[in-house]
Formats: C-alpha cells, structure tokens, sequence
C-alpha cells in the first residue's frame, strides 16, 4: 500500500540523531522520499563526535518504506547547501517538505551559567548553528518549495512560543537560540503564506534521544529504570512521537491553518488521532506547566 506522502519529496536538515532522525523515519514510513543531512557520516565524525550517521538515519527511512538519500552537508557553508538544493531540483525536480532541525550544540552550554561567565566562544558557535544555519538551508531552499502550491516548512526547537516566553530556558544563548527558531517560523509564515506555502515551529516533549538516554544510563527497552532518580523523565517521548506529528502535517490538506504558528508533538496527537510508539500520547508542555514547574510530586496520570 502506498502512505499518504507518496510521491513527495523531504529535505530533514540536521538528520543524524534525536528528533531529526525520528521525523525522517516517519516521512519515509508516509512513503516520502527524504533527503537526510547532517556532519556525520560513517566515515566523519562532527564535532558533537557521535556515532549516529546520516547514512543510519536514511536506511531507516527506507527500510519505514519510504526512500532515503544520505547528503553529507554542513549547513554552516552556504556553498554545501546550495549544492544540496541542487541536487535535490536535478534529481527529483520538486521539495514539498523542509525541516530545518539543526542543532549539534549539546556540546557547547553550561547550564544556569550567566552571559559573562559563559565561554563566548562556545556561545557564539551555538548561535551559528541553531539559528544560521536554519536562515541558510531556507534562503536556498524555498525558491525550489516554493515551485508547487502546498509546501510545508518545519521550523525545530525547543519550547512553544507561550512557554518560552514566561520561561529562562537553561542560558542566554541556548534561551535566544530556541526563541530565534520560533520567531523564524512566524516570519517564514507572513514570507510564505502569501505564495501558498505554510511555515510553522514545533517542539517536541522531553525526548528520548540517544544522548539523553546515554545521559541517564538505559536504553529505549528500560528507559523507565531512570525514574528512581528523574522522575519527570516519566512524561518523556520518543523521537519518532514528533516524527509522527511532522508526517501528519506533511499529509494534511489544510495545514495552512497552522501557519506561522508555535505546535508541540503532545499537542498534534489528539488533533491528528496518532500516538507515541507504545500508544501514549505524552502531553509534555502541558505537564511541565501544571506539574513539574510548579514542584508538584511526577504523577503522568492525564498527561500521556
């Protein structure tokens, strides 16, 4: 049978692991052909010095269903970029999904460290690469999106535009990175809506990505283990729960009427009817609101 997606064409800029990972697997699983981007590849490590590839990430998506093209691209070098956009127009003449989820700052923030005492340099790099890079990807690919009505451009962060805007996220530099990102979508939205595309952001939950599992010490099959010492890590979600949510959107004939928007995964669920990979559909915002924010003992009971 063929997915909903079939016949199109996804760019996921920063493809490697994590969310961007997650998104292309569900893109290809609709039946999209995607183009997967990222540093690194099985022969090359970035900086963030990963083991996850870009050429993982599109065997993935063909063995979803779908077909995945591995690009090596640093999308800090506009030169790259281009080359990329090109050959996505010779070979496939059309770009009906962008998503622009570059990160790989992990790396590079201290956490509740102000400005001053932050190593500039470290936050300067961040900066490049959660908020130029994502200007570069879309001034070179538009023009080719922008070729058939109905376009969709994702614009990834961290956040909803209503909580970052009353919440410190972690630093200055990561809190203006995410908060760029969101401020992105609404300026791609008024650029594209107009010529009949749509742009929005979207977050997902706490997500359960390689590096955060890494982090607490499981894996996927007994994340629940690392609730004795994190118990919010409860409300958590995979990487393929936004995956889901990106695919609904893609798919929806109405998506315009999200555009220039703030969207969360845990929000789209109920509205597009599909869940987390274990049949939850964890509400991870509007937890963190109610119950982790204000100190309230972890209890996802309503929440996923």
């Amino acid at each position: 049978m063929s997915g909903p997606l079939e016949g199109k064409v996804a760019l996921v800029a920063g493809a490697t692991r994590g969310a961007g990972r997650g998104i292309a697997v569900e893109l290809g699983a609709a039946g999209a052909t995607v183009y997967v981007t990222g540093r690194t590849t099985r022969a090359r490590r970035s900086e963030s010095d990963r083991p996850e590839t870009i050429e993982d990430t599109a065997d993935l998506v063909t063995e979803a269903g779908g077909h995945g093209i591995a690009v090596p691209t640093d999308h800090l070098d506009a030169a790259q970029v281009r080359a990329l956009v090109d050959r996505v127009a010779d070979e496939q003449d059309r770009l009906d999904v962008l998503v622009n989820d570059i990160w790989g700052a992990e790396h590079l923030f201290a956490w509740d460290t102000p400005v001053w005492e932050h190593d500039l340099d470290n936050g300067l790099r961040l900066l490049r690469l959660a908020v130029e890079t994502h200007a570069i990807t879309s001034h070179h690919a538009l023009p080719l999106l922008l070729r058939r009505p109905g376009g969709l451009v994702v614009e990834m962060t961290d956040g909803t535009t209503e909580y970052n805007r009353d919440t410190y996220r972690v630093n200055f530099f990561y809190d203006l990175a995410k908060t760029s990102v969101l401020r992105m979508a609404f300026s791609l939205g008024h650029e594209l809506g107009p010529r009949g595309a749509t742009a929005l952001a979207l977050t997902p939950g706490w997500l359960r990505s390689e590096l955060m599992l890494e982090t607490f010490g499981v894996r996927e099959d007994n994340w629940r283990d690392a609730l004795d010492r994190v118990p919010h890590f409860a409300i958590s979600e995979t990487p393929r729960y936004v995956g889901r949510a990106v695919a609904a959107l893609a798919a929806d004939p109405d998506v315009a009427r999200f555009n220039g928007r703030s969207l969360s995964s845990g929000g789209l669920a109920p509205v597009y009817g599909f869940t987390d990979l274990d049949g939850s559909r964890p509400d991870a915002w509007r937890y963190m609101v109610e119950v982790q924010d204000p100190g309230k003992a972890a209890d996802t009971t309503g929440y996923r």
